[in-house]
């Protein structure tokens, strides 16, 4: 108990202390934003600071600090480490750093910062890749909710009658003006996100002695003996870093009106997010009282045990709530996933969005895909398991090329030079887990650990060791001058 209390407090330490100094790093000023210089009334829309946040929250907390972060709990109380720290130093700084370069940007996506910071070929591989991840992130928060959703309605309200709700809805979502619906419905669901969060971890806390939350230990308590390096650090991707992020919150970019508010909008709902992911992390590892029962309780479904947690711990009517507060979570992030995918595609052929039109042609492909994705997650065992690794693994990547272009742009357009450590550092730790994943996993190379765990770690110490001469001759440039 007193390691759960002592996560969440350097979870709020971190966002005032280090929030404040990754802050001070990026140096916002009082300059017109994109929502005020351009404001088109459908993307670009001014909003106030609270709602703005509630939709960046609600945006970026979909099934992964949820899912993520139960699966993540396999491994032991030694997740709620990463949480803590994976959050505070690279999550929260890496969605500040997209969201505020985009800012500085007009609103522009991660893929074209990567053209602008990191050259044109890696311009073009990100708009590729940016788009998978999403339709992949798309697809995995349209499963997961109507699987929920299934449990909790009548027999002919199954999973495929949700599915077909839930993808009508993001097309909607997908379409219209970003304050039409999103804007309106966010700060809602964002009370009821909130709420769920806070009854959930009550439920386990005064449970009188029923349940007990382990302490902080370093030991790897997954039954299956899979290692913590690197599974871990990319099971548990929202809730520590995330690149899903970089695609929101240039998003939300669109809309803040200053760019002081940037620290609250965007480190502030990473922070948020670690919260919930905690809150689900400490109920994997008590509500089942080992990690072997919670690892075969997840063989049966990861929707299977948030209904299982939520109704254990609050009975029927607190476990509709949760349940009702997790469906909301990914549709919420599914929905600007494919909203993120539009702006990207209209990025890369010149589509003025203002034409309904113009945004259909893109939206019904996305769609598509989308749909026929789920189709496979449905009719296939382990179909979703399947798509999330793949999107565990991208999403990782793209955190770690999204960390880079922050360090770009601070070696050149930074007022602190060695200020670029701040995300130089998690960017190589990033880099050391996508490469070492990739090389280990069955769905990736299966090479032999010893070897995957050098090469990985010579990958990142090869790109960190570039990035100091960079640093370096920037100084002496810098003092020459």
């Amino acid at each position: 108990m007193f390691s759960l209390l002592a996560s969440f407090a350097v979870l709020i330490i971190g966002y005032f202390v280090y929030g404040k100094i990754t802050e001070k790093v990026f140096s916002p000023d009082d300059r017109a934003t994109p929502a005020l210089t351009i404001n088109d009334g459908v993307d670009f829309v001014p909003m106030k600071t609270w709602k703005a946040f509630l939709i960046q929250l609600l945006n970026i907390a979909g099934t992964g600090p949820i899912f993520g972060a139960l699966m993540g709990a396999v491994f032991g109380p030694v997740v709620f480490l990463w949480i803590v720290f994976g959050s505070v130093l690279g999550g929260a700084v890496h969605d500040y750093m997209s969201g505020m370069i985009s800012l500085r940007h007009d609103g522009a996506s991660v893929a074209e910062l990567s053209g602008t910071y990191l050259g044109k070929a890696v311009k073009v591989i990100m708009r590729i890749f940016s788009v998978l991840l999403l339709v992949l992130c798309g697809t995995v928060f349209v499963t997961s909710p109507a699987g929920l959703l299934d449990k909790l309605t009548p027999d002919w309200m199954n999973g495929t009658f949700w599915t077909v709700v839930i993808l009508i809805y993001y097309l909607l979502a997908t379409l219209l003006p970003i304050d039409k619906l999103i804007g309106k419905l966010y700060p809602v669901f964002g009370i009821l996100l909130i709420t769920m969060a806070v009854a959930v971890i009550c439920g386990i806390v005064f449970s009188g002695g029923t349940y007990t939350i382990p302490e902080i230990s370093l030991s790897n308590l997954h039954p299956d003996g899979t290692p913590v390096w690197p599974y871990m650090f990319v099971t548990v991707a929202c809730g520590a870093v995330s690149g899903f992020h970089a695609t929101q919150s240039p998003m939300i970019a669109k809309c803040i009106t200053s760019e002081k508010a940037g620290r609250k909008v965007f480190y502030g709902a990473m922070i948020s997010e670690s919260v919930i992911a905690l809150v689900w992390a400490a109920a994997g590892v008590s509500f089942y009282g080992s990690t072997q029962l919670l690892n075969q309780a997840l063989a049966s479904g990861t929707s299977n045990v948030v209904y299982e947690i939520s109704t254990g711990v609050l009975g029927p009517a607190g476990g509709i709530l949760a349940v009702a507060g997790v469906v909301i979570c990914p549709i919420t992030s599914g929905d600007t996933a494919f909203r993120s995918a539009r702006l990207i595609l209209a990025e890369s052929f010149g589509l003025n969005q203002k034409k309904l039109i113009n945004r259909l042609y893109i939206t019904i492909p996305l769609l598509i895909a989308g749909g026929l994705l789920t189709l496979f997650a449905m009719l296939n065992d382990n179909g979703f398991q399947v798509i999330w690794r793949y999107f565990s693994w991208s999403n990782q990547t793209l955190a770690m090329i999204s960390l880079w272009v922050s360090t770009a742009y601070l070696l050149k357009k930074g007022k602190y030079r060695f200020g670029s450590l701040i995300t130089a550092v998690p960017a190589a730790f990033m880099t050391a887990v996508s490469v070492t994943y990739i090389l280990m996993a069955n769905e990736g190379f299966h090479l032999d650990k010893t070897i995957s765990y050098a090469l990985g770690a010579a990958c990142a110490a090869i790109i960190f060791i570039i990035y100091i001469v960079l640093l370096i001759c920037n100084l002496s440039k810098n003092k020459t001058n």
